[in-house]
C-alpha cells in the first residue's frame, strides 16, 4: 500500500509512502487516497495530517508515465475523480493540515491546497508545472490557488511554472507556517492550537470561511448568521459562556 494511516494521540496521518517517486501520484495511489479519506471520515480523530514519507518529497506530482496514449474522455474523467477526492477533504468532520516536508508539485501541491492549513520545511519546493508539460492543473490548482495568494500571484505561478520556496510561499499565503523542525511534530503543534475546541462549532467555522469565496457578501453574510446560531445553539456554547463568565476553562463534549 502506497498510502498509510496512522493514529498520535487525537489525530490521524496520512503518509504517501513511495519514495523510490518521490511519493508521486498515480492514479491508483489517488484511489488509495479516496479510501483512506473514506476511513478517516469514519474515526473519531480531531485532525487529519497528511504528509509524504521521507525528507526529499511531500509529493512530486503525477505519474507522468501514465499520460501518453490517454483518450481525451479518459483525461477528463481523471481530472473529475481527481477533483472529487481531493473536495472530501472539504467534507471531513475534522480539520486538515498538509505537512510539506520536500518538493510538492503539481497534484502534490493540489493535494496540499486542498488541505484546511499548510505547514513546509524550509527546504521546501512548490509549483504547479504543468505548463511545462502543455497541461494545466487538473486537480483544482486553478482554482484553489488563487483563493490563498490571489488571481495575478496564481496567475504567475501557473503560467510560468516555476517553483516557490518556503520563505515566499509563508509571504504570499500558500503556507501558513515554515518550521525548522519536524514537520509532522510541528504539525501536531498547530493542531493542538484549535483541536481542543468543539469539533461541530469548528466545522461550522470552516462552513463558514468556505462559503465565502463562492458567494457575494449579503449571501455570505447570512449564511454567517444561519451558522452562528446553530453555534449558539449547541451545548458546547453554553458551557463555552458559562466558564467564561466562571472563569474556568471550558470542557467542550463536541455537542
Amino acid at each position: 500500500m502506497a498510502i498509510v494511516l496512522s493514529r498520535r494521540d487525537e489525530f490521524c496521518v496520512m503518509t504517501l509512502d513511495q519514495q523510490e517517486t518521490l511519493n508521486a501520484l498515480s492514479f491508483g495511489i489517488l484511489e488509495e487516497i479516496s479510501t483512506a479519506f473514506d476511513a478517516v471520515a469514519r474515526m473519531e480523530v480531531r485532525a487529519l495530517i497528511v504528509t509524504g514519507a521521507g525528507t526529499k518529497a511531500f509529493c512530486a506530482g503525477a505519474n507522468i508515465k501514465e499520460l501518453p496514449g490517454r483518450t481525451i474522455v479518459a483525461q477528463k474523467q481523471a481530472a473529475e475523480r481527481g477533483q472529487e477526492i481531493f473536495a472530501k477533504l472539504d467534507n471531513l468532520p475534522v480539520a486538515s493540515i498538509a505537512a510539506i516536508n520536500g518538493y510538492a508539485f503539481g497534484g502534490g501541491l493540489e493535494l496540499a491546497l486542498a488541505c484546511t492549513f499548510r505547514l513546509a520545511t524550509r527546504n521546501s519546493k512548490m509549483g504547479l508545472p504543468e505548463i511545462k508539460l502543455g497541461l494545466i492543473p487538473g486537480y483544482g490548482g486553478t482554482q484553489r490557488l488563487p483563493r490563498l495568494v490571489g488571481e495575478a500571484r496564481a496567475m504567475e505561478i501557473i503560467m510560468t511554472g516555476r517553483n516557490v520556496g518556503a520563505e515566499e510561499a509563508e509571504r504570499i499565503g500558500l503556507v501558513n507556517r515554515v518550521t525548522d523542525g519536524d514537520p509532522l511534530e510541528a504539525s501536531f503543534a498547530f493542531a493542538r492550537e484549535f483541536a481542543g475546541y468543539s469539533l461541530p462549532v469548528l466545522g461550522f467555522s470552516r462552513a463558514a470561511v468556505k462559503r465565502a469565496l463562492d458567494v457575494p457578501i449579503h449571501e455570505g453574510l447570512k449564511i454567517e448568521a444561519d451558522l452562528s446560531t446553530l453555534a449558539f445553539n449547541t451545548k458546547d456554547a453554553e458551557e463555552g459562556i458559562a466558564a467564561f463568565m466562571e472563569k474556568r476553562k471550558a470542557k467542550f463534549r463536541d455537542g
